[in-house]
């Protein structure tokens, strides 16, 4: 299919979801805190620990300071992404994900800008606020993250999943893939993962590869206190990590669609 292999970049927010990845086969992972917020910057202490500890991999770290989908920040938040930007490269980031809005949902160059200097070199890659701007810009709109200096770009093609997005994802990894990775992410599973590689042909792939994303789950990975106590609303739902079983199933069916 691709004459390439196709890479697993798994997105975790836990010391012990990051080396389930790596156990499984992945090639990178982004580290967050919070998934269940869609990702926030991760602590340096977690990074710290893991690079202390020997993990292997490429290690992306979220730059997002707050929840919220409207991606647009005050100059004391972006503030506080460049301080955190600075302490995760000292404690060894290999690269960072970021994405910053204005009101209008067009890209913010000037905070983006500001970051990729910050960056120092390391790759950045550019998350799915892309999601949020004008389909029928979208090829300008990749045209000035090249310009701009990134070198992936995290999409699930405008739609809520990847699978969904899959044609236009297709349509953006067709036009700009000598010079930008389109990474398809979103509700990708062992059960959709072979489509969307054959209808997108991306060279990489993100997922959670929790144990939600296999064919069956039933455990979740962390102790449910039997008690009316809540830390918060997400507390209510149990918390699901990366599997590595199902992080193999993944990179099995990738290196299968690898050499086709």
């Amino acid at each position: 299919m691709s004459g390439h292999d196709i890479k697993l970049e798994v997105c975790v927010d836990s010391i012990k979801s990051a080396f389930a990845a790596e156990a499984g086969g992945a090639s990178r992972i982004e580290l967050c805190s919070a998934l269940a917020e869609g990702g926030l910057t991760p602590t340096v202490g977690t990074l710290k620990t893991l690079k202390e500890l020997s993990f292997n991999l490429p290690i992306f770290c979220m730059l997002r300071p707050r929840r919220g989908t409207d991606f647009v920040y005050s100059e004391e938040e972006l503030h506080a992404v460049l301080t955190d930007m600075s302490m995760l490269r000292e404690n060894g980031a290999d690269g960072f994900v970021f994405g910053a809005l204005n009101p209008d949902r067009s890209i913010d160059a000037e905070k983006c800008r500001m970051v990729l200097s910050k960056a120092e070199g390391l790759p950045v890659t550019f998350h799915r606020a892309f999601d949020l701007t004008d389909p029928k810009c979208m090829h300008e709109n990749v045209e000035l993250l090249k310009e701009l200096g990134f070198k992936r770009l995290l999409s699930s093609g405008f739609r809520p999943t990847a699978g969904e997005g899959a044609e236009c994802l297709a349509q953006l990894i067709a036009k700009h893939h000598r010079d930008l990775i389109v990474i398809p992410g979103a509700g990708v599973k062992v059960t959709n993962l072979e489509e969307i590689l054959t209808v997108s042909r991306c060279r990489e792939f993100h997922a959670s590869a929790m144990e939600t994303a296999s064919e069956d789950y039933s455990v979740s990975t962390t102790t449910r206190m039997e008690c009316d106590v809540t830390m918060g609303k997400q507390d209510i739902d149990p918390y699901y990590g990366t599997c590595q079983n199902v992080v193999r199933k993944m990179v099995t069916i990738a290196t299968a669609m690898s050499s086709r």
